[in-house]
């Protein structure tokens, strides 16, 4: 997993790497996989007191290039239901079900989600754009990703 969330570079390291494109998506549906997951820790707001948070890494592949969104996932009650979507949506969980949250299997999932664009005003003052999750949608054969299928050995 190190080498997909890259490394600490050092004062005297090389670098060559360009900056890629930037690709924002319009508001639409979307696949996705998640390309990896952070364990982080939320320190509180005035909506969410401190809290667990896992910070994951969506990939859309489009025909105007490879996306990426970030997306936070709080571990807290008052989230609940956005975990629930989330591992729905990866095909871990069926509605109305009670699992454990296997974090394992997230990097490498697929699935599919709705994707908006928020706007926001950096420190330069400028306008500037980004992509969000909407919604997770469950996905339709929660087996799919692991070769199951009903009634076939």
């Amino acid at each position: 997993m190190s080498e997909i969330l890259g490394r600490e570079l050092g004062w005297e390291d090389n670098i060559e790497k360009d900056s890629g494109d930037f690709v924002l998506l319009p508001e639409g549906d979307y696949d996705f996989i998640v390309e990896s997951f952070e364990r982080a820790r939320h320190g509180g707001s005035e909506k969410l007191p401190p809290c667990n948070k896992a910070i994951i890494k969506l990939k859309v592949e489009t025909e105007s290039g490879l996306a990426y969104i970030t997306h936070n996932l709080f571990l807290h009650t008052i989230t609940e239901g956005m975990l629930s979507a989330f591992f729905a949506g990866i095909g871990q969980k069926k509605k109305g079900e009670k699992i454990a949250m296997n974090w394992t299997l997230v990097p490498g999932s697929t699935g599919r989600a709705k994707v908006g664009i928020r706007k926001y005003t950096n420190k330069s003052g400028e306008t500037r754009e980004y992509n969000e999750i909407k919604k997770f949608y469950p996905k339709e054969n929660p087996n799919a990703d692991k070769g199951f299928e009903a009634g076939r050995f």
